[in-house]
């Protein structure tokens, strides 16, 4: 937080230029996602404190808050006494305003989570797969609908705002590295996925790419909100990530900014390769499937990979040297505050791969340079599910933190 009071001024300066709203009733639906944005950020806020951040009068809040609460999204908190005057009421979310769904098609499995108004993850159903094919996604995403909504309330059912998709772009390119029968990974090409699923819902649905979402849940529902421009670096089978700036997740014109997988970097035999060929968890598990060893437990056993000895110590010391030169290439452009590293393996392995991280951008010749300080993300395995999740949260009840693609 020091670097960004540093570059931005104080804190209620900063709020004050990120935050600003209008009185004209014209912007009432601004207003308030403004409103629901700061009371998410600071967990429960008073009217008095939503006017002074925001520069709108105490009438125009005051009406925005009790219509807020009237649609059950803000709940009133126990008064606060001792100053002078009238108690103040903070307001927080109501965990039971709206929920939401997330869906990850990944390259060995999919992933179905339902969240509360919170971020709260009340339900999640997971599919692993050798190769993704588009009529079982689809049947996974039917039966595990019907079994989600089945343990709502109907009241519950009716607060479903939305169901946002991660999946990576161009999901067909990947059928030789992903070993999959190109026939059937040709069917993604001409599969509307998000129209598919959309037919089955009575809820808006989204779709973005699967790395981006996975930034943007560490965006909403992580830790990295102190620092409004970081790199995010997601390692799944494939390695991608995605780009903050100034709080707000950066797709570019075609949604495709942040496609760090494509990054050249050095590879092992010292030429020039893409960080999707040395960081990917799919190059670990070539490297066991050479040892004859059945490297499938990475996938449907994230939490906790065992003992695998020299093979991971290899992965991590090639991966950590391609992330950290893609950290100082990223830097080079962008002057990043943070690069956070995330992934789809146990929270003991992140915590080696980020600390083999530091120690290899310490090797590299920064001069000129200020380097980002590299920290683990704070969501972990469940990233691209849960933000997927986040595409509709953000879309209907938040100041634009994050970029919607509607197609792929």
């Amino acid at each position: 937080m020091e670097t960004a009071i540093a570059r931005h001024g104080s804190p209620e300066a900063n709020e004050s230029l990120i935050h600003r709203g209008t009185n004209q009733s014209g912007m009432r639906d601004h207003n308030e996602r403004l409103v629901l944005s700061l009371v998410r950020q600071h967990a429960s806020l008073a009217k008095s404190d939503i006017a002074r951040m925001t520069g709108l009068s105490a009438q125009t809040v005051s009406v925005i808050m009790r219509e807020l609460e009237e649609e059950g999204l803000l709940l009133r908190q126990a008064p606060l006494r001792g100053k002078i005057g009238q108690p103040s009421i903070p307001m927080a979310l109501n965990p039971e305003g709206a929920f939401f769904i997330g869906l990850k098609i990944g390259r060995r499995s999919a992933e179905l989570v339902l969240i509360d108004f919170l971020g709260n993850v009340r339900s999640m159903l997971q599919h692993s797969y050798r190769y993704p094919a588009p009529r079982e996604t689809v049947e996974f995403v039917t039966s595990g609908m019907k079994k989600m909504r089945g343990e709502l309330t109907p009241a519950q059912d009716k607060r479903i705002a939305g169901l946002g998709i991660a999946m990576p772009f161009e999901l067909w390119n990947w059928a030789d590295t992903a070993g999959a029968p190109r026939e059937v990974m040709d069917e993604w090409r001409h599969r509307d996925i998000r129209a598919d699923i959309q037919a089955q819902c009575d809820f808006p649905v989204y779709l973005q790419n699967d790395a981006t979402s996975a930034c943007g849940a560490e965006l909403v529902f992580g830790q990295a909100s102190a620092a409004r421009d970081f790199v995010y670096f997601y390692i799944g089978a494939f390695a991608g990530g995605g780009i903050v700036l100034n709080g707000r997740l950066f797709g570019g014109p075609t949604g495709n900014a942040g496609a760090l997988g494509s990054m050249p970097v050095p590879g092992p035999d010292g030429k020039p390769a893409q960080l999707i060929d040395v960081a990917s968890i799919a190059m670990l598990e070539k490297a066991l499937s050479a040892k004859g060893v059945d490297g499938s437990y990475l996938w449907t056993s994230p939490q906790e990979w065992g003992e695998i000895g020299a093979e991971l110590d290899d992965w991590i010391a090639s991966a950590s040297r391609a992330l950290a030169y893609a950290i100082v290439a990223a830097s080079s452009v962008i002057d990043f505050e943070a690069a956070v590293i995330d992934g789809w393996m146990p929270l003991a392995v992140r915590r080696r791969l980020v600390d083999a991280v530091i120690a290899a951008m310490a090797a590299i010749d920064g001069e000129g340079l200020r380097l980002p300080a590299v920290r683990e993300g704070s969501v972990g395995i469940h990233a691209r599910a849960l933000g997927g999740a986040s595409l509709p949260l953000s879309e209907r009840f938040l100041i634009g933190s994050t970029t919607i693609s509607r197609s792929a």
